[in-house]
């Protein structure tokens, strides 16, 4: 299961990495960009959860509570403050004011889907979070000890594996980065194509994770640079990308890649895909 979440947000890119991160762990987000008609969407809808800013048009956070909590099919609805107030005392003021709780702006991406699930009965929690909860999944361990999945012990070997992560959105480099670091591995981020090759010449990396379409140098020249370069043409390329087509695959798979990962796509396949890449690499001795 997952939970349906309003969020009532007036900035635009809070609004899209807030519900870029949750949808991305399986939850449902109905958005609203100002306090009235979030509590009309809290109406009609009944949501699991409630994330609200304070400073909204029509309607403050303060109103939108106010609303919320005196009505009987909707007070029980866990409303949450989400803002960038920081003065001594507004913790204790919103939650006197009768919020449920209080996350800080600059959210922290990898802790947000966590902090938010709080909130919800544990059979609302995300696939992934019941996962890494469960001690039973925790083994990735057959009988006799081997890798019931079959990857290689060195990609399960204490040494965590270094990733470039290059795209010119910051919510998609925060989403994989937030799911690849808990699983242990280091991540590297670029915003473009320049960056990312500057990036990989800098620094060892294991693999490179590419957003197929970007402004000004898409990741095919990107690819074509580091297959050009003596130093990097050994370190696995591999896409991420929303576009679709078997043209598009064949072109990024014969330019040299050894894999086109579809977006959008939950984080524990992420894992599973990145596993692939580097089980990919190690097999065609591309890496030592």
């Amino acid at each position: 299961m997952s939970a349906r979440i309003l969020i009532i947000e007036d900035n635009p890119a809070n609004m899209e990495l807030m519900s870029y991160l949750l949808e991305a762990f399986g939850h449902t987000v109905l958005p609203l960009y100002n306090g009235e008609e979030g509590v009309e969407a809290a109406r009609a809808q009944l949501p699991d959860l409630i994330l609200c800013d304070i400073h909204l048009p029509k309607m403050d956070g303060y109103g939108v509570l106010q609303q919320l909590k005196s009505e009987a099919a909707l007070r029980n609805i866990p409303v949450i403050a989400v803002t960038a107030l920081a003065m001594v005392g507004d913790r204790q003021k919103l939650l006197a004011a009768g919020f449920d709780g209080y996350l800080g702006k600059p959210i922290e991406p990898e802790l947000f889907v966590g902090q938010c699930e709080q909130y919800l009965d544990r059979a609302l929690h995300s696939s992934v979070a019941l996962a890494a909860a469960d001690p039973a999944s925790e083994s990735d361990a057959a009988p006799g000890g081997a890798p019931k999945n079959g990857t290689p012990d060195k990609i399960r070997s204490k040494t965590p594996s270094t990733i470039l992560v290059v795209d010119d959105l910051a919510a998609n480099r925060e989403f994989i980065r937030c799911a690849l670091e808990p699983s242990g591995y280091q991540v590297v981020l670029a915003n473009s194509a320049r960056e990312g090759l500057a990036r990989a010449k800098e620094q060892d990396v294991d693999l490179i994770l590419c957003d197929l379409h970007m402004p000004d140098e898409d990741g095919i020249v990107l690819i074509n640079a580091v297959k050009a370069d003596s130093r990097l043409r050994a370190v696995p390329f591999a896409f991420i990308s929303a576009a679709q087509g078997e043209k598009t695959i064949q072109r990024c798979l014969q330019n040299g890649a050894v894999h086109f990962i579809q977006h959008p796509i939950e984080p524990h396949m992420l894992i599973r895909e990145i596993e692939d890449c580097l089980r990919i690499a190690l097999v065609s001795g591309s890496r030592p």
